[in-house]
Order: C-alpha cells, then structure tokens, then sequence
C-alpha cells in the first residue's frame, strides 16, 4: 500500500498564489530596508548547538530543534540546532567577520526559522523572518530609523498598527524598587504574558517564581500606570527616583519619543509597562508591533542589545533590531483582503494557437515578447480553444493572443482581453504598444 503523503505538524507548503503573495511580502520589506542603507546576508540554516542555547531564555532554550545525526563521527563533531532566530547567528557572524565589516554595521537578513512549539493559528515551526539590525553604535538614531521602517513597510502594505514600545532598563527599576533586583528574569517572563492570561493569572506565576506577596502587591500600580506617554513617563521619574538603572531608561524613552515627534512620525505608538519580552538579551528599548484589524498577537518585534557579541569574544558592541514576521504578516492580509489582485497572475499574455503551423508562428512573436521585458507563456500543443482559454482563465492571465490561419495570413494575431472579451486583430509592433501600456 503507497505511504499517504504528509509534512510535517507546524510547517506548510506554498503553491504559485502563495509564492506570489510571499514575494509581494518579501519584496516590500526589503525595498524599505535598503531604502535605509541596509544590505542583505545570509547565514546558514543550522549553527553548532552552543551558538545558541543560553542565548533566549529558559523556555526558548526548550524549543530548540536539534539536529541527532549530522553524518559525522559522532565524538568528534559539535552538536548542531536548526536556527532560532536571526539575531543570534548575525551576532556570531559579526564577530567571526569583524575584519570585513564597517560599523556600525547595517544588515537585513530573510531567512526561516524553526522553533518546537505546539502548532496553533498564527504559530508555526517553521517560518520566515524579516530581520533588520544596526550594530556598533550606541545612538538612540538606531531605535527611531527601526521606528520609521515599521511606520513605511505597513504603509505600503495598507495593515493599520500599533507599535508596543518599552524599556528593559525600566524594568530592571522596577525589579530595584520592589525589592527583587534578583527575580528581573522572572519578572519579564510572566509579564509579558499579561495579555494572554490576565493579571491574576501573572500574579500566580510571580509567587510561583519566588516574588513575595508585597513585591507582587508592589507592582501593581506599575503595571496599571496610565495616562499619556508624557504622564507615564513623568510617573515613571518619580517611582524610580532610587534607581539609578530605571532612571537611565526613562531618560532613553524621553529621547525616543523626542526623535519621534521631531521627524513627524505618525505611527501609532504606545509606551506599554507590561512589554517584556521574554528574550534575555534585550538591555534597552524593546518593540512589539500588533495589527489593529486583526486578533493574531505580534507581528514585529526586536529591540536593543548592548553585549550579545560578547559571548562570542567581542564585548561593548551595541545592536538594535528588529523582526518582521512574515508568515503572520500574510495572515493578516489574508483575513483582511489586502493583497493587490493583479498577484494572481504575473504571467501578461497566453499565445493559443488552432495548429502546429500557428503553433511554430507563434513562437516568433513569444520570442519578441520576451526580450521585451513582457512575460509570456505559449500553450504548448494545439489542442481545444476551450481547454486553452480555460488555462489563462485558471491562471488570471489577462490577455490571450489567438492565432489561426487567417491572423497568420495578415501577419497579425487576435488580442483578447479576458476580463472585457474585446478582441481586435494587431500587428507586433501594437501588441507590443498595448501589453506595456
């Protein structure tokens, strides 16, 4: 009995639509980030197993694919892991390559990656990232170009958001002023769960975690702070008056927010205390982007990382980056029909001939059409003119160049539009005239 086929749970296959839909994707994002001087790398698929783990967290540590068998001797060779994320394996790349590269260093990178989650909407095993990072530069500039490539990238695609912005110095204050400078881990992994699961449900983790009942009961009114970005901020200076750490925070959110309305940006932006993060690397401003229209969770995320080339044996290097998510990002113009209809189809115009004589006429004109920029495709045998038409109308080709013997004896070709049905009979030179108009 033939093996039924399958793949495996968290991962998917991409037909012609998808693809063309992946690529309009894919394509905007990377014209907003060379727009900004960034340049493209590519780093490979699986790294040696100690790149990564300590490197996301305790919880990210688990959901790390390794790899049982790379075809070497088993002794010798390092443990390998499918790739996390991107941030990690370009922080290994910039200290592995630190001769050939200027800082602050500028790179974009979309490539896949693989995570052992449970499969759910919105959440996969394997998908693609949209990673871009400036590194070798303290300047808060970093965090407010991030800023204006979210604002251009979702402009273009017609998604309306809402960038979550934060601080870890922040919290690492807030940690300080409750009396549990020790548990910031802790703190920063369950609230950022708090849209998730609710405060009550957060409170239980922090007792779980080892917060005491008057650090919990501290934090909250940190975590209901309300009131405009100014208002919270201003709160905030008065909270973390003890915090030398907490207060440098504020002071980096003061400077963001001031970049912000000097450069006109009219994204929305909320300051939001209960953004976290759970990614350990994360020392300062720290993003999450939500599509409004949407109910799908985050769909770009990032932040800024003072030391994650050190423990590849390059300290005091600043980054900050960001990562769009590309396979939510689909999801979201899916649901809400925002993918321009001419993706259907990329193929122009079908050439549907009657006979092997127009069969070989046609190839010609193909021939001319393609130099000219102008993709085209030729059914490939003479059959039904039904079955042909059929065949453009299954691909949204929008045009039909049908030749018979009368089109062949005036050296033309009947043009059909497909979505009116006008036909009219035109020469090379005016097929050419009407596919580039």
């Amino acid at each position: 009995m033939a093996q039924k086929p399958s793949i495996p749970k968290g991962t998917r296959d991409f037909g012609q639509v998808e693809m063309a839909r992946r690529n309009y994707i894919f394509d905007t994002i990377k014209g907003v980030f060379s727009l900004y001087g960034f340049q493209q790398i590519e780093t490979p698929a699986m790294e040696n197993i100690g790149t990564l783990m300590g490197k996301y967290g305790e919880e990210g540590d688990k959901l790390l694919f390794r790899i049982q068998n790379s075809g070497e001797k088993a002794a010798l060779a390092p443990e390998k892991g499918l790739r996390y994320d991107l941030t990690v394996p370009f922080a290994r790349y910039v200290v592995q390559h630190r001769e050939e590269i200027s800082f602050p260093f500028k790179r974009f990178q979309i490539q896949p990656v693989w995570r052992a989650d449970r499969p759910q909407k919105g959440r996969y095993r394997e998908f693609y990232q949209c990673d871009v990072d400036v590194i070798g530069s303290d300047s808060l500039i970093g965090e407010l170009e991030l800023i204006q490539i979210v604002e251009e990238v979702y402009r273009r695609l017609g998604i309306n958001v809402c960038l979550h912005i934060n601080n870890r110095k922040i919290l690492a204050g807030i940690a300080e002023v409750i009396g549990a400078p020790d548990k910031m881990i802790d703190i920063t992994v369950a609230i950022d769960k708090l849209d998730k699961i609710g405060v009550n449900a957060v409170n239980d983790e922090l007792r779980e975690r080892g917060l005491s009942d008057e650090a919990v009961a501290a934090l909250q009114p940190i975590l209901n702070l309300s009131g405009s970005t100014a208002e919270k901020l201003a709160a905030l200076r008065t909270i973390l008056a003890s915090s030398e750490i907490g207060l440098k925070g504020v002071e980096e959110m003061e400077e963001v927010f001031g970049l912000i309305e000097t450069t006109g940006v009219k994204l929305n932006i909320e300051l939001d205390l209960c953004l976290a993060r759970g990614l350990n690397y994360y020392t300062g401003a720290i993003f999450e982007v939500k599509a409004l229209d949407a109910q799908i969770g985050s769909i770009t995320g990032g932040g800024r990382y003072d030391n994650l080339t050190g423990i590849f044996g390059l300290p005091g290097v600043s980054g900050v980056g960001i990562s769009f998510g590309a396979d939510r990002i689909y999801d979201v113009l899916t649901e809400l029909d925002l993918f321009p209809k001419e993706l259907q189809s990329e193929t122009q115009i079908l050439f549907a001939t009657f006979g092997n004589d127009e069969l070989r006429y046609a190839l010609r004109w193909v021939k001319a059409l393609r130099e000219a920029g102008i993709t085209t495709e030729i059914f490939p045998e003479p059959t039904k003119m039904k079955k042909q038409m059929g065949y453009a109308d299954s691909k949204h080709i929008p045009f039909v160049a049908i030749v018979g013997g009368d089109e062949m004896a005036q050296n033309k070709v009947m043009l059909k539009n497909m979505a009116s049905g006008e036909q009219r009979l035109v020469s090379l030179e005016e097929l050419l005239k009407a596919l580039k108009s």
